[in-house]
């Protein structure tokens, strides 16, 4: 059997599991059921139930904690000491590389696992000695890390069960902080860049919103605050996006993702998907996968979300096929984004606030990176003017890479005055901006210069922006 990244070794069934339970005399519930209540003594929030035990005893193995609860459970049973090794989950704690890659079939599971994420990113300890230090976070993204937890999404149900009894009780005032203390850290990241804000945002999702989560709440408040979680947990993937970090950013896309699972909104998953996991993929030069990312948020929201959303799953399509040079497959989907986008309706109220952001400007900034790698320099340009009219105010950030798109588009047309001079008005804006999605649109123009270096005008830019220093190179 080949083995690598993506690929797990087969499973063998676990037969030492098998044996313990059958002296303790338990049944599969039995087992998750003591499981669960020996998690909550010990504050954690663990959903097991009798299809997670046979999981266990085919060979699964449960991530985090949970090895260590389940051989207490046993233990206390049996009235004696069971270790992990003797049910024969010794082996199971996981490697700092491996935290955030998994999609948990277990609703437990998979917040034992989002809590991981955010305390080892915000460097605290945890109790299984993870050190944020140690997670390989500016590296080792694969975009086939990103394209597996989307199958798993499409063929996943939505968690039937997520209210919880157990611990602090969390109400609808306490979702509603959540969501106004987002709401303020994504105005201050558009401003000033991710840079100045990623820390807050990772510390929150590890401080108040894990412990709202292993709280006491009803279903309704439950799924409504597992879509807060969810949200805030995608922010945390696009700003390690925008701070260099996208072996990072791939973590918390997949967990935002299932987090979005148990929250029932399924169109917020194609958002993940489209918005943040495929245009990680764009980043990394990985179009196939742009393409696949997308097209699994379209079918796996199909007649679920409005036309809104499909605009922006179809633009995220778009980026693959162009990135591929396929001139035909990105025209019909960027023509049916741009046909999908018209017929939504703002004033019908009818979107929900994750998508409300995509309007025209995002469009034509999407596009105009579309026409810009097919090298069509004349469209890239109407598309970036287009874009630039309609940006809201206080995008900081996106005006920046939507200058250095127009600039882009007039080196393209040969216009090296004016490509100049636009660059230099988005030089300006990024160095109040903690970007590093930001410097590096500028590190693109700047090579793209290289054949025009006789001209005076590139000289002169050149020299103004490469020797001087200006440009944050680190965030």
């Amino acid at each position: 059997m080949i083995e690598g990244p993506g690929v797990p070794p087969a499973r063998q069934p676990n037969e030492r599991l098998v044996a313990m339970i059958r002296e303790a005399g338990c049944s599969n519930a039995g087992l998750a059921r003591r499981v669960n209540v020996r998690a909550a003594e010990r504050g954690l929030d663990f959903r097991y139930d009798k299809t997670s035990v046979a999981r266990w005893i085919r060979g699964q193995q449960p991530r985090g904690r949970a090895p260590e609860v389940i051989a207490e459970a046993i233990g206390a049973k049996l009235g004696r000491p069971v270790t992990p090794e003797e049910i024969g989950m010794g082996g199971a704690r996981r490697t700092a590389s491996s935290i955030g890659l998994r999609f948990a079939p277990d609703l437990g599971d998979s917040v034992e696992q989002a809590a991981e994420l955010w305390r080892t990113d915000g460097g605290r300890r945890d109790p299984a000695g993870f050190d944020g230090s140690r997670l390989p976070a500016a590296a080792g993204a694969t975009p086939s890390a990103l394209v597996e937890p989307s199958r798993d999404w499409l063929i996943t149900p939505v968690d039937d069960r997520v209210g919880r009894t157990g611990g602090p009780r969390v109400g609808t005032a306490d979702v509603e902080a959540v969501r106004a203390t987002s709401a303020a850290l994504v105005e201050l990241d558009r401003r000033w860049g991710s840079g100045h804000v990623r820390p807050l945002v990772v510390h929150y999702l590890g401080t108040v919103v894990a412990g709202l989560l292993s709280g006491s709440y009803r279903e309704e408040v439950g799924r409504e605050l597992f879509a807060v979680a969810a949200r805030l947990t995608e922010l945390a993937g696009y700003m390690a996006v925008d701070t260099g970090l996208p072996g990072l950013a791939q973590r918390y896309y997949i967990q935002a993702l299932r987090l979005s699972q148990a929250s029932g909104d399924r169109g917020f998953g194609g958002y993940v998907l489209a918005a943040g996991m495929s245009h990680l993929a764009a980043q990394l030069g990985n179009p196939r996968e742009v393409v696949q990312l997308a097209r699994a948020a379209g079918e796996g929201t199909r007649g679920r979300v409005g036309p809104r959303a499909e605009a922006l799953y179809l633009a995220a399509e778009a980026r693959g096929h162009a990135q591929l040079g396929d001139r035909e497959s990105c025209r019909r989907a960027a023509s049916a984004a741009v046909a999908a986008l018209e017929r939504a309706n703002p004033a019908s109220g009818d979107d929900p606030d994750w998508i409300t952001h995509f309007d025209r400007a995002y469009l034509a900034d999407e596009l105009a990176h579309c026409h810009r790698d097919l090298g069509q320099g004349a469209a890239t340009r109407e598309r970036a003017r287009e874009a630039l009219a309609e940006l809201p105010e206080g995008r900081t950030r996106r005006r920046v890479i939507v200058l250095l798109l127009l600039a882009s588009g007039r080196l393209q047309e040969g216009e090296l005055e004016e490509a100049c001079c636009t660059a230099g008005e988005a030089g300006e804006l990024l160095e109040g901006v903690r970007s590093r999605r930001g410097t590096e649109y500028f590190g693109d123009f700047l090579a793209r210069l290289a054949p025009h270096q006789g001209n005076p005008s590139v000289t002169e830019f050149t020299e103004r922006w490469r020797g001087a220093g200006s440009l944050p190179v680190a965030v």
